[in-house]
């Protein structure tokens, strides 16, 4: 009989792989040989990688050295690890026998998705899956009801990660729906504005959204150091004539700018500018550029909102130019073929990544007709979690 992952420990401690492995079929193991203080493995499809000793102790997942409820990290890596553990190769994987007597089971997909070569992390894992607009680019749609469903919601959260904006039909006319729908995915992010929020025309307003003006294109919350990730928007009622929704992809229309006006990218990019909100009961402000780069220079935030851009605060000899760069951008961004323009129907949610999509709406006429939304923001942390705890559950 042939002896399995689950079946080749010693019985002193239990082996759970399941909490750690994505349950995905992948390829199997072939060889394991012990060089350079590392253990080699080799797979059926010609992977090959080198896994330090002190890296596999460090991450057996047993019940000793991990938690056996919360599977998280028990052990501490304080000591170099000299000698040599037995390597076994078993069905399903890699078992290790190391000279204290401890024993450690590895899955051999496991061990593939984390090959020191292999830079797909769960971070960035999901990110790489951004697909910039295409001059035609028409957003996904998917039902209500299609969404309450595993398949339908793995759909909707995987066309918001990839194309920055994804429409939700057909759904009810019930207040809160929005809510609902948010807590489904994770806990509402509350702001100055509530963890829910109404839009419509008000009197006395203390933001541009609560009237019935044109909304250039903008982001939410600049001001906030960690501007909310996802703003998810439904419609309840909209019968007034106009304000049709607007909206543009920052990276697109940034990554152009970087093309054919390489200085005003670098202005936009190096130089912070200050973001304020203020009214009777808060004073929210931050310092930030207008476009934000990771380590490697990719695109990772975009903060444009001219209502709330405060004082410009800069060397004399910058600001001229800085209006230049800025000037480019809004002309690229309100460019015609780079927006996307349709009106909300009664029973349908927008939702779009607050920080790459930019939006915006047409004035409307509150005469001839009421226009209600309710809205509320996700954290991306929590967008990513749910698509991750789809994947495993489809």
């Amino acid at each position: 009989m042939s002896t399995t992952l689950a079946e080749s420990n010693t019985g002193q401690h239990s082996i759970d792989m399941g909490e750690l492995s994505p349950h995905t079929k992948g390829p199997s193991l072939v060889d394991a040989a012990i060089a350079d203080n590392c253990v080699v493995l080799n797979w059926h499809d010609g992977s090959r990688a080198s896994f330090p000793l002190l890296w596999l102790r460090d991450h057996c997942p047993c019940t000793r050295c991990r938690h056996p409820l919360t599977r998280e990290r028990l052990f501490v890596p304080l000591a170099d690890i000299d000698e040599a553990p037995q390597t076994t190769l078993v069905e399903g994987g890699l078992r290790l026998k190391w000279t204290d007597g401890h024993v450690s089971l590895f899955d051999s997909v496991w061990l593939h998705q984390r090959r020191p070569d292999n830079d797909t992390d769960l971070a960035s894992e999901l990110t790489r899956i951004r697909r910039p607009w295409s001059a035609n680019f028409t957003p996904a749609h998917v039902t209500h009801a299609d969404f309450m469903t595993p398949d339908g919601e793995h759909q909707w959260l995987e066309a918001l990660l990839r194309d920055g904006l994804v429409l939700l039909d057909e759904g009810p006319l019930a207040d809160e729906e929005v809510s609902r729908i948010a807590t489904r995915i994770g806990p509402m992010r509350p702001t100055n504005f509530g963890a829910r929020f109404d839009v419509y025309s008000k009197p006395n307003p203390n933001n541009a959204a609560y009237t019935a003006i044109a909304l250039a294109l903008h982001s939410d919350l600049p001001n906030w150091r960690q501007p909310p990730d996802i703003q998810l928007l439904y419609c309840l009622q909209n019968e007034a004539e106009g304000g049709e929704s607007i909206f543009a992809d920052g990276f697109a229309v940034a990554e152009e700018l970087r093309k054919e006006a390489p200085e005003a990218f670098r202005i936009l990019s190096k130089t912070s500018i200050d973001f304020r909100f203020q009214d009777e009961e808060q004073d929210i402000a931050t310092r930030a550029p207008i476009i934000e780069l990771d380590d490697e220079g990719q695109l990772k935030e975009i903060r444009f909102n001219n209502w709330i851009r405060d004082t410009l605060r800069l060397p004399l000899d910058k600001i001229n130019a800085w209006y230049a760069a800025y000037r480019r951008f809004w002309q690229l961004l309100h460019d015609p073929r780079h927006q996307i323009e349709f009106a909300l129907d009664q029973g349908q949610m927008v939702a779009f990544d607050n920080r790459r999509v930019l939006h915006g709406r047409r004035a409307f006429d509150p005469n001839t007709g009421k226009r209600h939304l309710q809205g509320t923001y996700l954290d991306m942390d929590m967008l990513e979690s749910r698509l991750r705890v789809l994947k495993r559950r489809i």
